[in-house]
């Protein structure tokens, strides 16, 4: 009878290990951080997707994302170019706090070392972190031995891993970069780049237009690397220059690496895309995928990617426990720098959508962009109006993981999980946006600051408007999407209002 009753006992203590087993394993997998995923497409305009309206491109992989998470309909990058938007993402400061600019080709690390990082932040969370794709911040202290380690950059910004196009695929040198050293180079054919003056034998556009696949302006016109002309003059490095064909697969194949190596801890991995910004060479497998030439082609390459690539998360089972941002870092632009066709070959679309400006401009358009966030299983599909930036992710993911910023940590982020999520719809009471000038939006309203600034060559080179005015500019919305009626003088006491809280960001550090 005792051994019957032990034989019981036991199998009630197997049962009760066993089921605080997997309560443990429930309870782990519940409370185990997600996985971020970035994906930052380059010049992608808020009408460029189907799912925003597009109809003469299909993006069913971007419009999955769309339609199964929080589509934002007044979702913003923090600038009307690439560079300063990306500052604004990774550290949550204002790129004018910087003086960021576009940067050129040979351009020092333009994050301090020592200034807290998006992914800095989320790696002492126990997150392990990547950067593939564009980089555009500047590396090194200036005087690059592209031949050597590369450094400071990525790695001394909070990256664990690293996979770049250093600059842009417009700018010399035309290299992939990986951690610290040129993927693929021959020592005994160095390379040498100069933004001043030729260096080497190599062709470029201006002197010999026959070579090109297509024309560039002269800014664009110097060393020729795969039939296209670039900014800047770069010799040697044969083996190691990249096709731009096949920039995208690389990224994809270490995204997936990547992926597979850190499944079973959390992951951050900021993928950023080269594609829609020029010169536009999607792979074949892509041309003539619409009727808008290479840039719309660039547009279903882009889909392609992003879908392969979520595709992948789904396959080994992390799609559940995996939140994807996906958006852009400016506005679009047709005429780039390169006769491409795609200004002659537009037809009916329409790149910003309703919204004036394009990439460059201080009008709506240079700012508003596709704004999507999905995690399936946990946030429910919805469409939000509710007004967001990119500056606020940095203090947004700080909150999901219980990371409390430090008095100077991400300055102008300002958490808002809740409203990412799409469990509220209150966005921001204001919210910047940098071109030539500042611009504040206020509900309904636009307030674009007053400069004596007028850079020519946005309107003569790329027949865009700046958007910029000696006088204040003041915009409703609410009637006026397209910002043709000027209502300032109309509004004294409101402007008065706005022209004070750009003021107060100016002089403040901190604004959250």
């Amino acid at each position: 009878m005792s051994n019957f009753r032990t034989d019981v006992e036991m199998k009630q203590l197997t049962i009760f290990i066993l089921s605080m087993m997997m309560l443990s394993i429930v309870s782990f997998a519940q409370n185990k951080k997600p996985n971020i995923v970035i994906i930052y497409v380059d010049d992608l305009g808020y009408g460029d997707l189907s799912s925003y309206g597009a109809t003469e491109v299909n993006t069913p992989n971007v419009d999955k994302l769309a339609n199964g998470g929080v589509k934002f309909t007044d979702g913003h990058c923090s600038a009307a170019t690439c560079t300063p938007s990306r500052y604004s993402l990774l550290t949550g400061r204002y790129a004018f706090r910087k003086d960021a600019a576009v940067l050129p080709g040979d351009a020092p690390l333009l994050i301090s070392t020592d200034r807290a990082t998006l992914p800095g932040m989320l790696k002492q969370n126990g997150y392990n972190t990547a950067v593939i794709g564009k980089w555009h911040l500047g590396l090194g202290n200036g005087d690059v031995d592209w031949n050597g380690k590369v450094a400071p950059g990525p790695l001394e910004i909070g990256f664990d891993y690293s996979y770049l196009i250093p600059s842009t695929g417009d700018r010399v040198p035309s290299v992939m970069l990986e951690n610290h050293h040129v993927v693929g180079l021959d020592q005994e054919d160095p390379i040498e780049i100069s933004y001043k003056k030729k260096v080497g034998t190599d062709p470029t556009g201006i002197e010999n237009p026959e070579l090109l696949r297509y024309p560039s302006d002269k800014f664009h016109g110097k060393t020729i690397v795969n039939g296209v002309s670039r900014i800047g003059y770069m010799s040697g490095g044969n083996s190691a220059r990249f096709r731009d064909e096949t920039v995208p697969y690389q990224m994809l194949h270490k995204a997936r690496t990547f992926i597979d190596e850190h499944q079973e801890e959390p992951f951050f991995l900021y993928f950023a895309f080269h594609d829609i910004h020029v010169p536009r060479l999607p792979d074949a497998r892509f041309q003539g995928a619409t009727d808008m030439g290479v840039r719309g082609d660039a547009i279903v390459q882009m889909d392609y990617i992003t879908g392969a690539l979520v595709s992948h998360l789904e396959k080994r089972g992390l799609s559940d426990n995996t939140i994807i941002v996906f958006s852009s870092d400016n506005g679009p632009v047709l005429d780039d720098g390169y006769t491409d066709e795609s200004v002659e070959r537009l037809g009916k679309h329409q790149p910003a959508g309703p919204y004036r400006g394009n990439k460059y401009s201080a009008y709506e358009a240079g700012t508003r962009v596709p704004t999507i966030v999905y995690w399936p299983g946990t946030i429910e599909a919805r469409e939000s109006d509710a007004l967001v930036t990119q500056t606020d992710l940095y203090a947004s993911f700080a909150e999901l993981v219980g990371h409390e910023l430090d008095a100077t940590e991400a300055p102008d982020s300002k958490a808002m999980w809740s409203t990412f999520a799409g469990e509220s719809f209150e966005g921001r009471e204001y919210l910047l946006e940098e071109s030539v000038t500042l611009a504040l939006r206020h509900g309904q309203y636009k307030y674009i600051h007053p400069t004596k600034k007028n850079p020519s060559w946005i309107k003569l080179e790329k027949n865009i408007e700046a958007g910029v005015s000696t006088e204040a500019q003041l915009f409703d919305l609410s009637n006026d999407v397209g910002e043709q009626e000027n209502i300032a003088s109309k509004n004294k006491k409101l402007l008065k209002k706005l022209q004070k809280e750009i003021e107060r960001i100016q002089n403040n550090e901190v604004t959250r």
